[in-house]
């Protein structure tokens, strides 16, 4: 008798774990970009460490924009469970609420001086955190968000001809991000149009616009922007900040284990540095590979660009602060940390930007 419960013991064991195990869920992902990204490639990365961390109880299929809802439709998808989870710019959705421009792509740099390093001590360290968790219930979305990709500063972008000024800017309709970033551009007098990265070819060879902005010299180059554009900005400063979001719906996220949810905060955090690192590296490979072999010419640049801009972008946010209370604490929580943050920073700063150009422009005279 004894034999045979601890027969049946085992067999329950067994079937219990093949019942764990089937339990383990593939959640299915769309993004709202191609699967030739790079963004795709670290967001797989990001995936991947979550499966090995949670011993394959959470895998994932990564599909490509549109493989199940139009890009706009993404958040509504995640949001509804329609897919598991989603990948964005959170900016993307600035239409709905404003502050999602301050986690996704905080104009010039918030208006008060914070760069993507300086960004990422706000969100693990300033409170940024806890606010964009937040963000989701004022948006009225049943969604749990992690912050993966931060990238930035964007290059201001391509243009057919050198610019030398602002005016020499205003004749070009210029492709530029959607929500306050490209608002911006139209209130120093850009004619700015948005559209996603994938239509920035198609609308530059039909004459739509005739300069672009996407992000940085390896994404644009998977773009192919330099096959019809030559002349490139590297300082910009519509999305000195940029982060790139990975979305679950809230409901599917509550049912998750501890050390699920866990995981998936550790492997955030570890992406947000992977994901710095990732673009310096191939970022400088493009960038060489641009101007040495498919004739870019790297430009500077023009100087009343910046104060033009700056100050834009300042009314912008000051005007919408006003208007939303979530908006303000966001806003408020940021200057708040600027105050002691960036003086510090921009200082240690000058001295990376003097040490780097230093070498720079000793190469140059190779």
């Amino acid at each position: 008798m004894k034999k045979i419960i601890s027969m049946l013991f085992a067999s329950f064991l067994v079937f219990g774990f093949i019942s764990n195990a089937s339990a383990a869920k593939t959640l299915k992902c769309q993004t709202v970009i191609s699967a030739k990204g790079d963004e795709a490639v670290m967001l797989k990365d990001f995936t991947d460490n979550v499966t090995k961390l949670t011993n394959g109880s959470l895998k994932f299929e990564i599909m490509p924009a549109g493989t199940v809802v139009g890009v706009k439709e993404t958040l509504d998808a995640v949001d509804k469970g329609l897919i598991d989870c989603g990948f964005a710019w959170t900016h993307y959705w600035s239409g709905e609420h404003p502050a999602a421009m301050l986690f996704g792509s905080p104009v010039a740099g918030g208006g008060v001086g914070i760069d993507n390093i300086a960004f990422l001590s706000w969100f693990l360290y300033g409170g940024g955190e806890q606010l964009y968790d937040r963000l989701w219930g004022e948006m009225n979305r049943n969604i749990k968000g992690f912050m993966l990709q931060p990238v930035g500063p964007e290059a201001l972008g391509w243009f057919p001809r050198q610019i030398k000024n602002m005016d020499d800017f205003r004749t070009f309709k210029f492709r530029t991000p959607p929500g306050i970033p490209g608002q911006t551009y139209k209130d120093i007098g850009i004619a700015s149009v948005a559209m996603g990265g994938g239509d920035i070819l198609p609308a530059l060879e039909a004459g739509t616009i005739d300069a672009a902005e996407w992000c940085c010299p390896q994404p644009d180059k998977v773009f192919g922007i330099h096959k019809v554009l030559k002349h490139y900005y590297l300082q910009g400063l519509h999305q000195v900040v940029v982060n790139a979001d990975f979305y679950i719906t809230g409901t599917t996220y509550e049912k998750f284990t501890d050390h699920e949810k866990f995981s998936l905060k550790m492997a955030a955090d570890a992406s947000l540095m992977r994901a710095l690192a990732y673009r310096i590296n191939t970022n400088g490979l493009a960038l060489k590979d641009l101007t040495e072999n498919h004739g870019v010419i790297l430009e500077d640049t023009p100087a009343d660009y910046f104060p033009a801009y700056m100050a834009a972008a300042k009314a912008t946010l000051e005007k919408n602060a006003a208007k939303n209370p979530f908006f303000k604490e966001v806003y408020d929580s940021m200057i708040n940390f600027a105050n002691t943050a960036v003086p510090f920073w921009s200082g240690a700063q000058t001295s990376n930007a003097k040490l780097g150009m230093a070498y720079a422009n000793e190469l140059k005279k190779k």
